[in-house]
C-alpha cells in the first residue's frame, strides 16, 4: 500500500510563533459536506460558533496553496487547508528567557519559572519556543524535550526539523544526565544521599500525580548539598522521567520543594500566577554525546534560585 503523499509546506507564516493549523478534508461517502463551507461548520460551529466560521471565511483567513478559499467552493477529500486559531489573551510571563548556547544544530534556552516549553492549554503565545522563534528569528525551531512550565532550567532546541528525531531519541533512551537543583526544608533525621524508587501514577485530568504500591517505575537520586535557616539545597539526579517525579520523590520524604502549588497540597486550579513565589526547582545541568555531531556536550544554567540567595 502506498504511504499518503507528504503534505505541501504551509501558505500561511506563522503568527506570534505560532505555526497554522492544517487541515485535510477527510473523506465523504455519503456526501454530507456539498461545499467546504458545509464541512467546516459541522466541525467548528460548536466551538467558536458559525457566525465566526463564516467571519473568518469573509476575512480570507481559510487559506489553499492556491490561496483564500471561499465557501461556496465544492468539498474536495483530500485537500490541504490552512487558517490560524484565535487565541485568548495571555498574561505575559515577566521573566526574559535566556541563550546558553546556539550553533546550526541546537538552541539552548534558559527557560524561566511560569513559561511553558510548548503550546498547551491556555498557554499558547507565552510559550518558550514561540517566543524564541520570535527573538531567534528561527521558525522551524522545535523542542526536544519538555520542561515542566513551573520549573525553570534548561531545555533543548533543534534547529533543524530533520535532525529532531535524533535528539528526541536519545532522550527517550536516557543518553542525557540531568541534574536538577531544589530547595526544600532540612530535616536533620533524614540521611543523605539517598536513591528513592517508587511507582507513580499520573491521571489524565488530574493535576497531581500520585505514589501507589507496586513495581517502581520511576528512581531519582537525592543529594543534600547545604543547608541553613531549616532549608536545605539539593541535587536532584532523576534516572527515570515520569510526570511531576521530583516534586513528588521529595514530597513523599516529607520534603516538599518550596513554593510546589500541588505537593503536598492543590491550590486553587485556574487561579492567577503568584510571579513573586516560583517552584524552588531547577533543571541545571544536561550532558550527553551529541547524536549529530558525536561530540561532548554539557551545558549548565545561568539562573539560582530565589530562596536561596548567595551570601
Amino acid at each position: 500500500m502506498r504511504g499518503r503523499a507528504k503534505p505541501p509546506a504551509a501558505p500561511l507564516p506563522q503568527r506570534d510563533g505560532i505555526d497554522p493549523v492544517r487541515l485535510r478534508l477527510p473523506e465523504d461517502p455519503d456526501g454530507a459536506w456539498p461545499t467546504v463551507r458545509d464541512h467546516l461548520l459541522a466541525r467548528f460551529a460548536d466551538a467558536i460558533g458559525a457566525r465566526r466560521v463564516d467571519a473568518m471565511f469573509a476575512e480570507g483567513r481559510f487559506v489553499s496553496v492556491r490561496g483564500p478559499v471561499a465557501a461556496e467552493e465544492p468539498y474536495a477529500a483530500g485537500r490541504y487547508i490552512w487558517f490560524h486559531r484565535d487565541f485568548a489573551p495571555e498574561e505575559p510571563v515577566p521573566f526574559p528567557i535566556g541563550v546558553v548556547h546556539r550553533d546550526e544544530h541546537l538552541v539552548v534556552a534558559d527557560k524561566p519559572h511560569f513559561l511553558a516549553t510548548t503550546p498547551r492549554g491556555r498557554h499558547i503565545i507565552e510559550t518558550a519556543v514561540a517566543r524564541l522563534r520570535r527573538e531567534l528569528e528561527l521558525p522551524a525551531l522545535q523542542p526536544a524535550h519538555r520542561l515542566d512550565r513551573l520549573t525553570a532550567g534548561l531545555v533543548l532546541f533543534v534547529v533543524r526539523p530533520g535532525e529532531r528525531g535524533a535528539y528526541q531519541t536519545m532522550f527517550r533512551d536516557r543518553l542525557v544526565r540531568k541534574e536538577y537543583e531544589a530547595v526544600a526544608p532540612y530535616d536533620p533525621a533524614r540521611a543523605f544521599p539517598r536513591t528513592v524508587r517508587s511507582r507513580i501514577v499520573k491521571e489524565r485530568g488530574v493535576v497531581a500525580a500520585r505514589e501507589e504500591p507496586g513495581e517502581p517505575n520511576s528512581e531519582s537520586r537525592i543529594e543534600l548539598l547545604e543547608h541553613r535557616e531549616g532549608l536545605g539545597r539539593y541535587r536532584l539526579l532523576p534516572a527515570t522521567g515520569r510526570t511531576h517525579q521530583l516534586r513528588v520523590h521529595m514530597n513523599g520524604l516529607g520534603l516538599p520543594i518550596v513554593h510546589d502549588p500541588l505537593y503536598p497540597v492543590v491550590e486553587a486550579e485556574g487561579a492567577p500566577d503568584d510571579f513573586s513565589r516560583p517552584l524552588q526547582l531547577l533543571a541545571r545541568v544536561l550532558e550527553f554525546t551529541d547524536p549529530v555531531t558525536g561530540e561532548p556536550r554539557r551545558f549548565e544554567s545561568g539562573l539560582r534560585l530565589s530562596a536561596w540567595p548567595d551570601r
